[in-house]
């Protein structure tokens, strides 16, 4: 079984009710172990509206977080630093570090966040 790192699009989208989002979170579930980042995790509690703390932190505790370890945060600063070319954010970075620590496929909606060539990026429409 694969393990897959959902980036925080995904989650946001599946928390919304986007369908497509929930098709993809359950076939992912029937074929790798799922994970999400501290980051998301942050990401995501920073974008809560009113009203949605209880049942984001519910769904969020039924996801295995995946900590910034100092692996993953000598391997994010890499890739921000070997970033010619691209305009990419910290948070990105971290994310995409976090997949390639822990040997997972990044899935996300936006693949041009991740240009990093060392990681297997999947990238899924879910809006």
């Amino acid at each position: 079984m694969k393990n897959t790192l959902v980036d925080t699009d995904i989650l946001i989208n599946f928390l919304r009710g986007k369908r497509k989002a929930k098709e993809f979170l359950s076939m992912l579930l029937e074929e790798s172990s799922i994970f999400c980042s501290a980051i998301t995790v942050a990401e995501i509690a920073a974008g809560m509206r009113s009203g949605e703390e209880d049942r984001t932190m519910a769904f969020l505790g039924q996801i295995e977080v995946l900590d910034v370890t100092r692996d993953v945060a000598e391997k994010a600063g890499h890739y921000k630093r070997s970033a010619r070319g691209h305009n990419l954010e910290l948070d990105d970075c971290l994310v995409a570090a976090t997949a390639f620590v822990h040997k997972a496929v990044l899935s996300t909606g936006n693949g041009k966040h991740y240009p990093m060539k060392d990681i297997k990026v999947m990238v899924e429409r879910t809006e």
